[in-house]
């Protein structure tokens, strides 16, 4: 039985490769100016025209590589959270981390970044101030002497934080000027702006060595799923693991909002999407987790640039049209 749900899982986990790299394919062709599978095919093969090599190298390819890295980021990032917690509404958004990180991008951006210093190494580095500060505070706050945390009391109290973030967030973006203003109500709505190859090559290797240190722990995170007592019992180390895997959630998700924007229910639904297809096995979870985020951001982020809405649409907005009846779902089954 288990080498059949681990035989289900693997071949679900390369159908989702192949529907991403098919999502991804259909990307490159398709937006204000399509280009044809066969152009497509010129330019990767090294014959393309160098208009299409522009559309293609410099416009296309490095905001589906975003869209991919975000999704992987912001899913990975709800998993571990829902796990740590054993609660399916845990995420970045509502436990106010992204909120956390979003606030710091905006301080950056209101007090130092005029034109030419939205920084590609300082943005992921102030992000992930922001979220780690964020989650001392939430954690903070819930913790309760002698009793272990409540991960509803945990989630509630992040809503109640993230709802604080906000609205500093909100009065910084007052100071800012016109442009500076429009770029930060677009990136809380949840827009791929660091669609560059200097902002991508930093995080990169961000996304990809914490996905290593996490997907290295999934034993752990397995264990973990136990219960804290049988955990202990098996030699885990609690209070360590849940520090690590907290402190690579958080890294993870800062990481995307940095670049991306606030996806706030891709970290949420992402999981739960693919624990009903694989199941709780995080060996499988994870991955699969990493997939559904990215085909999440990658369709959302196609449907922006193929469709005429009448307005430059964040994809943020699109993902929250889609997911929104499946959130409703989640909180009637939590209630």
């Amino acid at each position: 039985m288990k080498l059949f749900r681990n035989s289900r899982g693997i071949s679900i986990i390369l159908l989702l490769s192949v529907l991403t790299l098919l999502v991804a394919i259909l990307s490159m062709n398709v937006g204000k100016m399509n280009l044809s599978p066969l152009e497509v095919l010129k330019v990767i093969t090294g014959e393309g025209t160098s208009k299409q090599n522009l559309i293609v190298f410099e416009f296309r390819l490095p905001r589906i590589v975003l869209s991919v890295l975000v999704g992987i980021g912001m899913g990975i990032s709800g998993c571990i959270m829902q796990s740590l917690l054993k609660n399916d509404m845990a995420s970045p958004g509502t436990l106010g981390i992204s909120s956390g990180s979003g606030l710091f991008v905006l301080l950056y951006i209101t007090l130092f970044a005029s034109e030419g210093l939205l920084s590609p190494i300082i943005l992921p580095g102030l992000a992930f101030a922001g979220g780690l500060t964020a989650a001392f505070l939430i954690f903070m706050f819930a913790f309760r002497r002698g009793r272990d945390i409540s991960p509803t009391g945990l989630i509630l109290t992040g809503v109640a934080m993230g709802s604080g973030y906000s609205a500093l967030s909100l009065l910084l973006t007052l100071r800012l000027d016109k442009q500076q203003y429009d770029f930060a109500l677009r990136w809380q709505a949840g827009d791929l702006w660091g669609d560059d190859w200097n902002y991508i090559m930093v995080l990169l290797p961000w996304v990809l060595a914490i996905c290593f240190y996490v997907f290295y722990r999934s034993n752990t995170l397995n264990t973990l799923n136990l219960g804290n007592q049988t955990a202990s019992g098996l030699g885990v180390a609690i209070k360590r693991e849940f520090i690590g895997l907290t402190i690579a959630a958080v890294a993870l998700a800062s990481g995307s909002v940095a670049l991306g924007g606030n996806f706030f229910f891709v970290g949420m639904v992402s999981p739960h999407l693919a624990r009903r297809l694989v199941g709780p096995n995080h060996k499988l979870l994870l991955p699969t987790t990493a997939l559904v985020g990215s085909l999440v951001i990658l369709i959302a982020d196609t449907l922006t640039r193929t469709i005429s809405f009448g307005a430059d649409i964040p994809t943020g907005i699109i993902i929250t049209i889609l997911v929104t009846p499946y959130f409703l779902y989640l909180l009637s089954k939590a209630s």
